[in-house]
């Protein structure tokens, strides 16, 4: 890319976008393998430590901040975060920056996969996985950094007791260890949990960690510690567990595919959103009552089925669509606003209790200048629209897989891209294809992205595609349209002009 191109662009970005972040390249987070007997080195220990949990969603949402000293003689730039193998699965958003100097941006985080040992009969080792941390300069001896390290755990909560009644309340459980595991010592560390409500019949106590009660309650915030651990080996646990009221849905998609297509010339932008979403709540113990619920629905109670979704869109948008796998769906509504956002209201066909599925599909059009600007110098365009749409609930929705699709006019090339602002990014692993469509010659180009463990704070992030788009490769679809109707008349004069009669000439 051209210097000045890359000067333009980012100014625009800059000006148009209010982004500090773009960068054009790959994705923030990549891998690389470790061998199975691999052991981080002891460089660092944690001088303290605070973790603070939030279960106020119907996921976990935990914040490390922790202050390391390296302690080797020479300088460092990798700090390695473990997780148990039976939860690595379950992260998603991971994100480091230096808590006292946050403008600088987050770190470089990459998974480190671990090759496999396979046991006597078969069966791999459960071994501790890790995400590796680099700064952006390596730490000297005895200097310090506080790092503040976020990330958020799928599928972490279980319902307590499984079955409920219809109308009855929903308790969840949480475990986790009062000792944050690390493989670097630990002098001084606690925790911290947000809970929904003061509702909370069962929490672990931990006696003989500390010498006053422990956990300290206040209002619905517990505290375990803080704890004394600089003779605690690393990666030492204590399990404890909460459990606590959350009458509400705990909604999860298996898979969202997200399709934004780019019309230049019809100027407009459609976005259509496909979800495959359940309910992870307790299971209903009795038969479904279209009674209770039509009277739990009037007096507007608490329950953990889910009642309806509800969508923000962005000023302008037009034409919406709410279709399931047997038609249309009457039952939404749809506020618009050119101004501010619009909301899309949907009520699916049924509640959705605890165990229960529901698949769907949403569309609508926004003006494509919205999102679209022209560099004035190249053929170069910058698209930039939301990473993640879709509904927006209080108790929070959790995204296993996420498949997003932007389909750029035909001939469009040299495409890059980057996510840009919010929190809790996802991985992400781009392909660049072609997509066939109506009238097409060699197809439209298509940008794919896929992220996996994603949460709905994932829906401030926006995506910024930056694409060249050549003058003549405006006009194939119109040259296209031209020779199939010029072809259609020759074929049309030509059969005309054959000779059909049967008698003798």
């Amino acid at each position: 890319m051209k210097l000045s191109l890359v000067t333009a662009v980012c100014s625009l970005i800059a000006s148009s976008f209010c982004s500090s972040d773009l960068n054009l390249t790959s994705p923030h987070t990549s891998q690389q393998v470790l061998r199975s007997d691999f052991k981080p080195p002891p460089v660092f220990r944690n001088v303290n430590l605070v973790r603070n949990t939030n279960l106020d969603k119907g996921y976990v949402r935990e914040t490390i901040n922790v202050v390391i000293e390296n302690v080797d003689k020479e300088s460092q730039s990798e700090y390695y975060l473990p997780f148990e193998y039976d939860v690595i699965a379950k992260v998603g958003g991971i994100e480091v920056r230096d808590k006292k100097n946050t403008e600088k941006g987050r770190f470089d985080v990459r998974m480190a996969a671990m090759s496999a040992v396979l046991r006597d009969d078969g069966t791999p080792t459960k071994s501790t996985q890790y995400y590796v941390i680099r700064f952006p300069e390596p730490l000297p001896f005895k200097a310090q950094l506080t790092l503040a390290i976020s990330y958020h755990f799928l599928s972490s909560l279980t319902p307590l007791p499984a079955n409920i009644t219809q109308d009855g309340t929903q308790y969840l459980t949480y475990s986790f260890s009062a000792y944050v595991l690390s493989v670097y010592p630990t002098l001084k560390q606690k925790t911290k949990l947000k809970l929904p409500t003061t509702d909370v019949p069962e929490y672990t106590t931990t006696a003989g960690l500390k010498s006053d009660s422990d956990p300290e309650k206040q209002g619905t915030s517990f505290t375990y510690g803080p704890y004394e651990t600089e003779d605690v080996p690393p990666g030492t646990a204590h399990p404890v567990s909460i459990r606590y009221e959350f009458t509400k849905p705990v909604l999860a998609c298996s898979l969202v595919e997200r399709d934004i297509e780019v019309s230049h010339w019809g100027g407009n932008l459609a976005i259509e959103e496909r979800y495959w979403l359940r309910n992870d709540a307790a299971t209903l113990s009795e038969n479904f009552s279209r009674v209770k619920w039509a009277t739990q629905s009037y007096y507007n109670g608490p329950t953990s089925a889910l009642r309806e979704l509800k969508v923000p869109l962005k000023p302008g948008s037009v034409d919406p669509y709410f279709t399931d796998d047997i038609g249309n769906v009457s039952t939404s509504r749809y506020r618009p606003n050119r101004l501010r956002d619009a909301s899309l209201e949907l009520k699916p066909r049924y509640p959705l209790f605890g165990g229960w599925k529901y698949s769907f599909r949403i569309g609508w059009n926004n003006r494509l200048g919205s999102f679209l600007r022209k560099l004035r110098t190249d053929n170069t365009y910058i698209l930039n629209v939301p990473f993640l749409e879709g509904p927006k609930m209080q108790e929070g929705i959790q995204y296993e897989h996420v498949q997003v699709r932007i389909i750029l006019p035909e001939g469009a090339e040299n495409v890059r891209w980057e996510l840009v602002g919010g929190t809790g990014l996802p991985t992400l692993q781009s392909e660049v294809s072609l997509h066939k469509t109506f009238m097409d010659t060699i197809g439209r180009t298509e940008l794919r992205l896929i992220a996996m463990n994603l949460v709905d704070e994932a829906r401030e992030a926006s995506l910024v595609v930056v694409y060249d788009y050549p003058y003549l490769a405006a006009f194939r679809k119109p040259m296209t349209i031209f020779v199939g109707v010029f072809g259609v008349f020759v074929a049309a004069w030509a059969i005309a002009r054959v000779d059909t009669s049967i008698g003798r000439k």
